[in-house]
């Protein structure tokens, strides 16, 4: 059986989304890793560090991704 996908455009304002849902909703679809997966919020927080100062930090994404995914590019 074909999978169907649909795209829809909705209008939506992000202060109106509370934190909080949005992250439960992100885990619940296994886009962001779970309590436990200090590896993914520490690269987080080294992209953050460097992109404030205007430093490159696309070299630590294929890190995330294999902490959060799992996967290598």
């Amino acid at each position: 059986m074909p999978t169907v996908y649909t795209e829809v455009e909705v209008d939506v304002e992000l202060y109106d989304i509370d934190t909080e849902d949005l992250v439960e909703e992100l885990e619940s679809r296994g886009a962001l890793p779970v309590e436990g997966s200090d590896n993914a919020k520490e690269i987080v927080e080294q992209m953050y560090h460097l992109r404030r100062l205007g430093k490159p930090c696309d070299h630590l994404l294929d890190r995330l991704f294999y902490s959060v995914l799992g996967r290598i590019v």
